[in-house]
């Protein structure tokens, strides 16, 4: 089982138990205590959100932001960093997406990570062209979201 999207601290006990990967870890206190939660429990391997575009409207850390937040989760002994991961700007086109995936990829790579959780129903086959090795096509498998009331 793999938990997508943002995660509040106090709802990391829920997912430590459960998960074996989670792919929206963007700070250190989350790292803390999905690490505290997991203790008896393989290592949980963890996909770092990275805010590309540092948008106002996005979790993750800036590019600049990954190297700490990378030897805080590499400290963890219950956490394994494994990739990063991140959501392009809104975009129709797929081809917008491009750069972006780019992007990731270039700072895994530096970072020595080799998964990349990028791409979702609406560019996911840029994202796989890129090198993604996970995507994350919701929307294809159940739907489109309801509006927010």
């Amino acid at each position: 089982w793999h938990a997508i999207g943002g995660l509040q601290v106090n709802k990391a006990k829920y997912v430590a138990k459960v998960a074996t990967a989670v792919h929206a870890l963007d700070r250190v206190e989350l790292a803390d205590e999905l690490d505290r939660r997991r203790a008896d429990l393989p290592p949980l391997d963890c996909y770092l959100e990275i805010n590309l575009a540092c948008e106002a409207s996005k979790s993750g850390v800036t590019p600049e932001g990954l190297p700490a937040l990378l030897a805080h989760v590499r400290s963890c002994p219950h956490l394994r960093a494994v990739g990063l991961m991140a959501l392009p700007p809104l975009a129709e086109d797929p081809e917008a997406s491009r750069p972006w995936f780019r992007q990731l990829r270039a700072l895994a790579a530096r970072h020595g990570l080799a998964g990349l959780s990028m791409g979702t129903t609406s560019d996911f086959e840029v994202a796989v062209e890129e090198g993604a090795t996970v995507v994350r096509v919701g929307t294809a498998l159940f739907g489109a979201r309801p509006p927010r009331s």
